[in-house]
């Protein structure tokens, strides 16, 4: 063999190595950092399941978060109410005293007139010495209170007999309070308790926010689910209730505390891309790209700073997705990025500016030629020997 042959011979695999470093260079290209701006910019999206939306400060009013407000809650139904009706099961204290000394009730400075706690029957009756038998099911403890008098002035037993009665023991004007909170169980409302907030702070508040041997977890990252008769009819992040959301609550409510972290991710030219949490109720485009470390100066393409967000399925089929354009290098663009709103689950993607881009396919081609190079000089150097 000639030496000629050999160099035709040797060619192959060197063009094998070049075909191969080429498609090595477009393949480094594309991968981990995503889309580069000229193939965003030039797709269309006619025919596309989302809309794209380039924030302007003409397009931003219609997104615009209004800045929260402390307000007072608006406490409604609130079921303990003026009127509160005992129930079988429930345990109750009767005290009952005469004005007159001598008589079988003492006076009320001494004494003597407690009869011990008095458990509300199946049927709804009570049993109080001196008196007998007593319907209080469904009356209220001023009712109970005329009832009781009533029936020992009837008996001739006592003259104008003064009757105090007191709960000991709720156990039909209670709510559940379950799920993170320090001492889950029965909450009674007759304890001051009138809304979703004051019975999770009677349950001891949450597990994980601001107490000992909680988990670090925001208020902004718990969700509170109140069930009425087997119906969801609140599902709010905690937060939002401290925050002026609170309603008021009815015998019998289930209340659900649960995580709910909250969360956008931020992906593409930044400093640092991945799930963040959001420590607050409202974090803006801006402070979302500050707490990823801001853009990667060398890589990120400033005119392509986008935000995908899905439609709510859940509640609107056919709702739309939309992408959110904004280009970084017009001055306005901080401005609208303080007041642009980043939903969770939203995706912030910042893209590849060009000149990346080919630097990336430049570098991938130059050590396909430095491979070549080393191959054919360790040729070169055999066949001289």
């Amino acid at each position: 063999m000639t030496i000629w042959s050999w160099l035709r011979a040797a060619a192959r695999p060197t063009a094998i190595v070049l075909s191969l470093g080429f498609g090595l260079a477009a393949c480094t290209a594309l991968p981990g950092d995503g889309p580069w701006m000229g193939g965003a910019a030039t797709t269309t999206t006619e025919a596309l399941p989302f809309d794209v939306i380039d924030l302007t400060p003409t397009t931003i009013a219609n997104y615009r978060q209004p800045p929260p407000v402390d307000r007072p809650s608006t406490v409604s139904n609130l079921s303990a109410g003026s009127r509160i009706s005992v129930a079988p099961g429930d345990a109750i204290k009767v005290r009952i005293f005469e004005p007159y000394e001598g008589s079988i009730f003492p006076t009320i400075q001494r004494p003597g007139a407690d009869f011990g706690v008095q458990r509300v029957t199946d049927d709804g009756t009570i049993n109080v010495p001196f008196v007998g038998t007593v319907k209080v099911a469904g009356l209220d403890l001023n009712q109970i209170e005329k009832k009781i008098g009533q029936q020992v002035s009837a008996s001739g037993k006592a003259q104008d007999p003064q009757v105090i009665v007191e709960f000991v023991a709720d156990r039909t004007h209670t709510v559940m309070v379950s799920g993170d909170v320090r001492q889950p169980g029965r909450v009674s409302l007759l304890e001051g308790v009138r809304t979703v907030v004051e019975a999770i702070n009677k349950a001891g508040g949450p597990s994980g926010v601001g107490g000992q041997g909680g988990t670090g977890v925001g208020a902004n990252q718990l969700e509170v689910v109140v069930r009425r008769n087997g119906q969801v009819i609140l599902q709010s992040q905690y937060s939002d209730l401290l925050a002026g959301g609170d309603i008021g609550l009815q015998k019998n409510d289930e209340i659900v505390v649960r995580p709910n972290a909250r969360m956008f991710t931020v992906l593409g030219a930044v400093v640092k891309a991945g799930n963040v949490d959001m420590p607050k109720h409202t974090i803006s485009l801006l402070e979302a790209m500050g707490m990823v470390g801001g853009l990667n100066d060398a890589r990120a393409n400033k005119t392509g700073v986008y935000v995908f967000r899905m439609g709510d399925l859940q509640n609107n089929p056919t709702a739309r997705a939309r992408v959110f354009r904004l280009d970084l290098y017009q001055p306005v663009s901080i401005f609208i990025a303080q007041q642009f709103p980043v939903q969770p689950k939203d995706v912030v993607y910042i893209t590849n500016a060009p000149l990346y881009e080919y630097d990336k396919i430049l570098t991938s081609i130059y050590r396909t030629f430095s491979i070549v190079g080393v191959l054919r000089g360790n040729l070169i150097t055999s066949t001289t020997f």
